[in-house]
């Protein structure tokens, strides 16, 4: 174990990571689940990506969103996956003070990125149901690219925050953190310095970017739902009621599990508890997000359709 001599602290410049279980027969068994998942999410969402890229019937604000989204379920895994997978493997895992830092501010930031896109993407639903006259207008490629501006300036401040509160905590032995990687709450209960400050500014942030966010949704899905009631068309509605499910049911299993971890009081649940819902968010959920957000959309299957086609008979 490295350490660092600073006057009377011995402070730690690595983490040991306890991983998810010791049992060798279930690591083995949780190292193949884990892999696969990850595989299926980053194809999935490259495909989407290039997809969305390549099919010119796919270019305009829902797909432009959707391309963005892809990148940030391809970014937010892959800042903890690896790693995860890895204390899967050796007996003793560690992670760098450095690596720490790096790990905990690229997942705030693809988090936070995640969390104003679907913002955007819930107003751009706004726009195409309940003002589709003026969806061309409101939506036009400039104002595309504000709202990605947003949401990526976002996510780097909610990094930043991440970043900063990090690198200001001094960490003493032990250095041993009972999870997959460096997460927030366990970091926090190592630090042997004053914690109450930074505390209050994450709790700050992350409750400031799930309230702003929320609110756009929420208040977009209300008005949509309105509109949809007062649709005289069945199939307009069944349409707009498919996409909007689809959306929303993929917002509300990320919102959820991120209010659990950290809105909902510490002492509510277990060590373990907070494991199994990492586990569902950062690994899971985002594998379903390309199936629950592009599959169902018969514009991306017919443009799958086209580039296998013209990819055969080429």
């Amino acid at each position: 174990m490295a350490f660092l001599e600073d006057g009377n602290h011995t402070e730690v410049t690595e983490f040991i990571l306890f991983g998810l279980i010791n049992d060798p027969v279930l690591r083995v068994v949780l190292f193949t689940i884990i892999l696969c998942i990850y595989l299926v999410t980053v194809s999935g969402n490259l495909s989407t990506i290039l997809l969305i890229r390549v099919s010119s019937q796919l270019h305009h604000p829902m797909y432009f969103f959707l391309s963005h989204l892809a990148f940030a379920d391809l970014g937010y895994p892959s800042s903890v996956t690896p790693n995860t997978l890895v204390t899967f493997l050796v007996e003793r895992s560690t992670i760098s003070y450095l690596g720490c830092g790096i790990q905990l501010s690229s997942a705030a930031f693809f988090g936070g990125l995640k969390c104003f896109i679907l913002a955007a993407m819930a107003y751009d639903r706004f726009m195409a149901i309940c003002n589709p006259l003026l969806y061309s207008t409101k939506m036009s490629k400039l104002v595309c690219v504000q709202l990605l501006l947003v949401a990526y300036v976002g996510g780097f401040l909610d990094s930043c925050s991440f970043t900063v509160s990090f690198y200001s905590l001094v960490f003493c032995s032990p250095n041993g953190i009972n999870q997959f990687f460096c997460d927030l709450a366990p970091l926090l209960r190592l630090s042997c310095s004053n914690v109450s400050v930074t505390t209050v500014v994450l709790s700050f942030t992350v409750g400031f970017v799930i309230v702003v966010t929320v609110l756009v949704i929420v208040v977009s899905s209300i008005y949509i739902l309105i509109t949809i009631l007062k649709m005289r068309s069945t199939e307009g509605r069944q349409k707009a009621f498919s996409t909007c499910t689809s959306h929303l049911t993929a917002d509300t299993l990320f919102y959820e599990t991120i209010t659990f971890i950290y809105v909902m009081p510490k002492s509510s649940y277990s060590t373990d508890q907070n494991k199994v819902v990492s586990v569902f968010y950062m690994v899971v959920i985002l594998m379903l997000n390309p199936l629950i957000y592009s599959l169902r959309k018969n514009e991306i299957k017919g443009a799958l359709k086209r580039q296998l086609v013209k990819k055969i008979f080429s």
